[in-house]
């Protein structure tokens, strides 16, 4: 006879451990894929950026000298930091760096204000035909700057010039490329140039803005102005650094407007800014050795500034 076993209770089975999946590394096709997408991209950066960068550090250290009394043929020599030197101990180059400065304490509050203003004008309920007033902002920065430097040359000129006449005949004298005005007048035509390209920036950052906030706001009594300055500045500030960082570096690259501008006013010299003096040192006096300097001059500069703008932003958004 058999019997069988009492039954007794079973044994609690143990999960089997899952062993954790390594990630997948690039396959060698895909690593091969994105290396030759990126490519040119690479190269051209490298030929049309980092050469010209490299060439022009280089030639900031030679010089060409002549021997005995300077007649004779010219040869490169290592000079060291003298073309550094020559620059930093020009007056004409000191004295555009002074009036950059200038420009930049003009140009910089109005352009980022003005943005500013009506990337909140357009986001605010009063602002009805949305679509029309982004357009007419943003359009001048669809004119090239040569063209916009050409037309306000025209506008600011003495008897060719509409604005001009119509002040003369309320009884007002002005003379927009004197000594006096010549800064506000080129401040005037960046700031008409660059306002609307920054305010769809902001705006499309206002955009993002969560709309419950707001709302939220509106119900606790907030007006438009109220939570414009308390709920959308706020939210926004990375913006306005991207902002602020961008009108720096393109302030140290003023060139075309005052270059322009030159050609009908005697108050804007060939070396009126940095930009134009290394141009003046490179093509007029062919003195290449000292336009290197003064650009690596400026770049150190706009390097610098880059930095204090950079550090600022984090500071405020810590």
């Amino acid at each position: 006879m058999v019997t069988q076993a009492p039954n007794t209770p079973s044994a609690a089975v143990k999960p089997i451990p899952r062993i954790p999946r390594k990630p997948r590394a690039m396959s060698g096709t895909g690593g091969r894929t994105a290396a030759l997408f990126l490519t040119p991209f690479f190269a051209v950066f490298a030929v049309a950026m980092v050469a010209p960068v490299i060439y022009a550090m280089v030639l900031s250290f030679f010089a060409q000298q002549k021997s005995g009394l300077g007649f004779g043929e010219a040869k490169t020599s290592f000079v060291g930091l003298e073309n550094y030197l020559q620059v930093l101990q020009s007056e004409t180059f000191t004295g555009g760096i002074g009036r950059l400065a200038l420009y930049c304490l003009f140009y910089i509050p109005c352009m980022v204000g003005g943005a500013l203003l009506f990337a909140l004008l357009m986001d605010a309920a009063v602002a009805r035909a949305r679509k029309l007033f982004q357009l007419l902002v943003f359009l001048p920065h669809a004119v090239p700057g040569v063209i916009a430097a050409l037309i306000w040359a025209y506008l600011y000129t003495p008897g060719v010039s509409p604005i001009v006449s119509v002040l003369e005949t309320g009884g007002i004298s002005l003379n927009f490329l004197d000594n006096q005005m010549i800064l506000p007048s080129i401040v005037n035509i960046a700031v008409w140039e660059w306002t609307g390209y920054n305010v769809i920036i902001l705006f499309t950052a206002l955009q993002a803005v969560p709309r419950e906030i707001l709302e939220a706001a509106r119900v606790d009594g907030a007006g438009e102005i109220r939570a414009a300055i308390s709920i959308k500045l706020p939210l926004i500030l990375p913006a306005l650094s991207v902002i602020m960082l961008f009108t720096v570096i393109g302030t140290l690259q003023l060139f075309t407007e005052p270059s322009i501008i030159s050609k009908a006013t005697a108050s804007v010299t060939s070396t009126w800014v940095p930009n134009m003096w290394a141009f003046d040192a490179a093509f007029n006096r062919h003195n290449l050795n000292q336009a290197a300097a003064a650009s690596i001059i400026i770049a150190l500069m706009a390097a610098v500034l880059s930095w204090a703008v950079t550090r600022f932003s984090s500071r405020n958004k810590a």
